[in-house]
């Protein structure tokens, strides 16, 4: 695992995966907590989003990336990939057709400087075709040709240019606890590469959030909410789902899913957590207003934050619900956030989805009751 690029070999994945769960285990170990829950990816073909640079070497041209050393800006190996078993099947069949309807198409292949793949597991393809030039009418009607021949999507872009031969978006539905849930992805904008460890994600969020048999439901507000990727999959654990997201792209896709699901509890409303935080903790401010904040009765919070973890504010304004449920891409600043939140709050559950085999990268979630 000392190679900066995945290196697939499913014979040996149980055994890197039950290395990366004792690895956690000493991380935690501090708080205490329960045993850890460990959801496996697929041995491989697993992500089905990804991006190559395109190398252009005499009349040859390939897929390529890079092998990082220890000094990321001078230590950097080109390596061809002309397979790559990180990606989903589609993705791999696809790439040779790529590259050899292109290859010859000049209109096409000038200047191309990178590929961008966004697949989904119903065989939705939407190809971005990056490109240093601008792009003019004529390589649109080239690449309508090669839509067609290929029965993809495609966007072309270059500086400040984008180019959307059919949509800018892809549809997936992942099947959470046997209900199919409808997503909008839209190219550029963050979501889950792997759907199967999602699918798992989603799953563990349900079971650790449903209310206990005789229990009334209540409210659940998630910050950095995306596309709605968790809040709508809870929807029937809680009376009503709030989420924050910064990102003007990601508010409008969770909107269209919220709506493509035909869910009516869900709230997404464009904010910082920051400010979300200075709403609660200021009933009469315009933020506050804005949210309705009186109407709900919150006794959850989700939270899934950049690698960074949560920050001061909001690491202590998630401490006044009675539950938590973290899920981090980060286990180190999650360790660091939990050595605050165990304050007051025990760890109930603690999982590790394996979002990222072959590398050091661990997704985990933990589900924390206020003591």
């Amino acid at each position: 695992m000392s190679s900066s690029l995945p290196q697939v070999n499913p014979t040996i994945y149980s055994q890197l995966l039950a290395e990366k769960a004792e690895h956690l285990d000493q991380i935690f170990a501090e708080f205490n907590p329960p045993k850890l829950e460990v959801f496996a990816s697929p041995a491989s073909h697993y992500r089905l989003r990804t991006e190559f640079r395109i190398w252009h070497e005499g009349d040859d041209l390939f897929y390529a990336m890079f092998e990082i050393g220890e000094d990321p800006k001078k230590d950097r190996t080109l390596v061809r990939m002309d397979q790559y078993p990180v990606a989903g099947e589609e993705i791999n069949r696809l790439m040779p057709l790529l590259m050899d309807a292109i290859r010859d198409v000049p209109l096409l292949r000038h200047r191309l400087f990178q590929v961008e793949f966004l697949t989904t597991l119903t065989g939705q393809v939407l190809l971005s075709l990056i490109y240093h030039r601008q792009l003019e009418d004529d390589w649109e009607v080239a690449a309508r040709q090669l839509q067609e021949q290929l029965g993809i999507m495609i966007i072309g872009r270059a500086r400040k240019q984008k180019r959307v031969l059919v949509q800018d978006y892809v549809v997936e539905t992942l099947q959470v606890n046997g209900q199919p849930l409808v997503y909008k992805q839209v190219e550029g904008s963050f979501t889950q590469p792997n759907p199967w460890i999602c699918q798992s994600m989603l799953e563990w969020a349900q079971d650790v959030s449903r209310p206990q048999a005789g229990e009334e439901k209540r409210d659940l507000v998630e910050l950095y909410c995306g596309n709605g990727n968790f809040t709508l999959a809870l929807a029937n654990n809680f009376r009503q789902l709030l989420g924050t997201e910064i990102s003007r792209t990601s508010v409008a896709a969770g909107q269209y899913n919220i709506q493509a699901n035909k869910i009516e509890n869900v709230r997404i409303e464009r904010m910082a957590a920051e400010d979300f935080s200075k709403a609660l903790n200021e009933p009469d401010s315009k933020e506050a207003s804005k949210f309705n904040l009186q109407a709900y009765d919150f006794s959850t919070v989700l939270v899934d934050p950049p690698r960074a973890g949560l920050d001061k504010a909001t690491l202590e304004q998630v401490q006044n619900y009675e539950r938590i449920i973290y899920i981090s891409c980060n286990p180190i600043t999650l360790a660091d956030n939990l050595k605050t939140l165990t304050l007051t709050h025990n760890i109930e559950r603690l999982a590790f989805f394996d979002q990222f085999p072959y590398t050091h990268h661990a997704e985990c979630g933990v589900y924390l009751v206020h003591k």
